[in-house]
């Protein structure tokens, strides 16, 4: 398998080239430009010297196929997209990096089919709007899609446009629809706040979750793995998944971020407003085709980043930019 990721130098990218050069693999990656930051906090100098940047816009068909040949790649893996808060204050810039670009990856795969042989995407959950009120339980991933935000709207078009390559070309894909990531690397977008209050206990400042309520928290080190797995695995089709972590209030997160790291006590605060996506979604379909899924517990994964956090910053590596 040799795999051209687009969004590598993001946070579940960084982790997935982690796991890629952990099983002998070089790291091929497409992005507009080469940005290391997160790579460095995962990746020693010889490691980085295996990840190998081409440079293009990957809305740019041709650009997206110059890349396949270049890299040789058999598998693609697109993370590239723009987050929540720029899709809404430029929904056209949005469109054309999270759809535009989308289709520019499958264009690629259909210009090598006999090379290609998956496309791997980013979906979100964010293609669900809110629980229904008057239903229980968790929510499968083939009820109907109702996103509030641009950027949710994006990812069901990437989905939909993902099963008419597949019934139009041939070309087999599959989405993964993860909610809160949460890990080092984790800095930007909406559900970054967690991460970022683990940061700021690490260095000792306080932070205050903006919002409340119910949360899938789902450690990055489990994502890259389950991304990977969904590459190597044997399928065919077209097919978009749930992904599930560790459900629980904010207000819970943050009890066990403080067992973790008893200075959060004084340290971290949360709001109460539920974000409008729906918190409990069922992965059932997805653990059936690619099980067993790697889980990491919620204390597990707060301890390894805190543990982490600490590490960068007695190293003196540990960026604070994005606390503001």
């Amino acid at each position: 398998m040799r795999v051209l990721m687009t969004g590598g130098y993001g946070c579940i990218g960084s982790w997935v080239a982690r796991l890629l050069l952990d099983q002998g693999q070089d790291v091929w990656i497409l992005d507009i430009k080469e940005d290391t930051h997160r790579l460095d906090l995962l990746l020693n100098p010889s490691e980085r010297e295996r990840v190998h940047f081409l440079e293009g816009d990957v809305s740019d068909a041709f650009t997206f196929q110059t890349a396949v040949e270049k890299s040789e790649a058999t598998h693609i893996l697109h993370l590239a997209g723009l987050q929540v808060p720029t899709c809404r204050a430029n929904p056209i810039l949005g469109a054309k990096v999270n759809v535009i670009g989308t289709l520019a990856a499958f264009e690629a795969a259909v210009a090598h089919k006999g090379q290609v042989q998956r496309v791997v995407y980013a979906s979100s959950a964010a293609v669900h709007g809110p629980s229904d009120p008057d239903s229980s339980g968790p929510i499968g991933d083939e009820v109907r899609l109702s996103p509030l935000t641009h950027y949710g709207a994006f990812k069901v078009c990437n989905e939909l446009n993902a099963r008419v390559y597949w019934l139009d070309q041939g070309i087999s894909s599959v989405g993964l629809r993860p909610w809160t990531v949460y890990g080092v690397g984790r800095d930007f977008g909406v559900t970054s706040e967690p991460t970022k209050a683990i940061k700021s206990v690490a260095a000792g400042r306080p932070y205050h979750i903006s919002y409340g309520g119910l949360q899938d928290l789902q450690y990055v080190s489990d994502i890259a793995a389950t991304f990977l797995k969904t590459l190597a695995d044997p399928f065919k089709g077209a097919e978009a998944y749930n992904v599930h972590g560790a459900v629980v209030t904010i207000e819970e997160f943050v009890s066990v971020l403080r067992d973790v790291a008893p200075d959060a006590k004084t340290l971290v605060t949360h709001g109460d407003r539920q974000l409008p996506i729906a918190p409990d979604l069922d992965d059932s379909r997805l653990s059936a085709q690619f099980g067993p899924l790697p889980v990491t517990s919620l204390r597990e994964g707060i301890r390894d980043t805190y543990e982490r956090f600490v590490k960068l910053r007695e190293q003196g590596r540990l960026d604070l930019s994005d606390l503001g």
